[in-house]
């Protein structure tokens, strides 16, 4: 399934004009994982990603195009963390190269799991709240984090490390974004992920359409794949 390749791309196309700061994924770099998730009181907070109305969004996207995802990194646009000293627009994207997903139902439920990855990454002192009803993901840093040397590059191999234990993720791209280069646009295409998602959920459950008034029809117009697999469930 190459549902999401359109949005990576365009993606990319509209990060084109920034320079970005790239790590290669090492995994002996990765922040230590606190094991679950960890409540960081306000009074113990440097800063929050997503906070005070700031702009926030997350997404993920899964393909099998090799050119798309090439090898393992962490890419960062704007400010890394210990540069940041208050709380500033945040998004973060991860785009995944699976192997061969096999037929449809296989395929489904192999992208809910690579999607779930993200509940189950606990950097320590990075506290992450994520709403799925707006695609928002706000993170609270802790101020012993920040004086310990938490960056994007630590909590990247942290994701990255979380994903490769998925047997279906051959490669990982982590995707950092702070401060004016999240977009309306990146917030418009974390939508887009999310109407796939509930698409794939509509088609692979078989509930009873008529496409002329579903309301999943904009996503099949668009999205190519889409129509033909909703074509073969039927």
């Amino acid at each position: 399934m190459d549902l999401y390749d359109g949005i990576i791309t365009a993606a990319r196309a509209r990060l084109a004009d920034r320079e970005p700061r790239r790590w290669d994924y090492v995994a002996a770099s990765a922040w230590r994982d606190a094991g679950d998730s960890a409540f960081i009181m306000q009074r113990d907070a440097a800063f929050e990603l997503g906070g005070s109305d700031c702009p926030s969004v997350n997404f993920t996207c899964i393909t099998s195009d090799e050119r798309l995802v090439p090898h393992d990194e962490i890419l960062l646009y704007g400010k890394d963390l210990p540069e940041l000293h208050g709380d500033a627009a945040f998004a973060r994207l991860a785009f995944l190269l699976s192997d061969d997903l096999g037929d449809d139902e296989a395929a489904y439920q192999a992208i809910r799991d690579m999607s779930f990855v993200k509940y189950h990454v606990f950097p320590e002192g990075y506290m992450v709240r994520t709403s799925a009803q707006s695609n928002r993901e706000q993170v609270r840093l802790s101020k012993s984090a920040i004086r310990r040397g938490i960056d994007f590059r630590a909590v990247g191999a942290a994701y990255i490390r979380g994903y490769r234990k998925n047997p279906h993720v051959r490669r990982a791209q982590l995707v950092f974004i702070t401060g004016d280069a999240v977009t309306p646009e990146l917030v418009a295409a974390a939508a887009t992920v999310d109407g796939i998602t509930q698409t794939l959920t509509h088609i692979m459950e078989g509930l009873p359409a008529d496409c002329g008034s579903c309301r999943f029809k904009p996503i099949c117009d668009t999205v190519d794949g889409m129509r033909e697999l909703h074509t073969r469930r039927k």
